[in-house]
């Protein structure tokens, strides 16, 4: 890869809200590229130095999970994680990065007693990562377990989007809009349609069915949809219903 290309990159800009901007530091957000340096980056900036220098001093278990810049540090023992968060900033800024303030946080997140009544008896809390709030609940089996659901501010993000999609679209054809749905909504279930999080995705796909009904309500004045006259036209462009996609083994 040549220097030249990454120059390209670095100043290529992004279109935010319609306008153009060019970022003074750092890679642009929402560039293709961004994840490809950080990966880079982070490799030898923590990976390898949690591997071979974090990882040897601390006296219970611990690993490491990343994706581009978001990652997530657990420990077994809470004075261990407490001495890489304070070692985490010092070895950031060394290579001129830092830690997200609100991002940034010590979570206690133990496995409940088997016969608590919530899993915030211990002092249990949750995190948000890639998307998701993770958090303790208890199984079919009445075990506690890990559980997964889609973070509020995605879901409402995901939620304002297709109400102003159907806004902005309605003028389009019927196929054309049920495609364009359907597409954008089984994309939202390859990815957050998880095992425990059906709620969640159930939420948006109605969410859009009462977002496309409405603006196609408002067409002209003779466009009017009841709701007992939507199910005919669901009939023959159904948008996909909820399905889980990734279920637990």
């Amino acid at each position: 890869m040549e220097s030249v290309s990454i120059g390209k990159w670095f100043n290529a800009g992004v279109v935010d809200g319609g306008e153009l901007i060019h970022p003074e530091t750092g890679t642009p957000q929402g560039s293709v590229v961004s994840p490809l340096l950080a990966n880079v980056y982070l490799h030898a900036v923590l990976d390898e130095w949690f591997a071979q220098v974090v990882q040897p001093r601390l006296r219970g278990r611990s690993f490491m999970v990343r994706f581009a810049d978001d990652f997530i540090i657990l420990c077994e023992l809470e004075q261990d994680a407490r001495r890489v968060l304070a070692a985490l900033p010092k070895r950031l800024a060394k290579y001129g990065l830092s830690l997200h303030p609100d991002k940034t946080r010590l979570v206690r997140f133990r496995r409940p007693a088997l016969r608590a009544k919530s899993p915030k008896a211990n002092g249990n809390g949750t995190f948000d990562f890639l998307g998701f709030t993770h958090y303790w609940a208890r199984s079919r089996r009445g075990f506690w377990v890990v559980k997964k659901r889609t973070m509020r501010k995605r879901l409402r993000r995901a939620m304002r989007a297709a109400w102003l999609w159907c806004k902005h679209n309605r003028h389009r054809s019927l196929r054309e809009q049920h495609g364009s749905l359907s597409r954008k909504l089984s994309g939202h279930y390859a990815y957050y349609a998880v095992t425990g999080n059906y709620e969640a995705v159930a939420l948006l796909y109605e969410h859009t069915r009462r977002a496309w009904r409405r603006w196609l309500s408002r067409r002209s004045r003779e466009s009017y949809i009841s709701w007992e006259k939507f199910p005919r036209i669901e009939t023959s462009f159904p948008l996909p219903p909820p399905r889980i996609v990734h279920a637990d083994a």
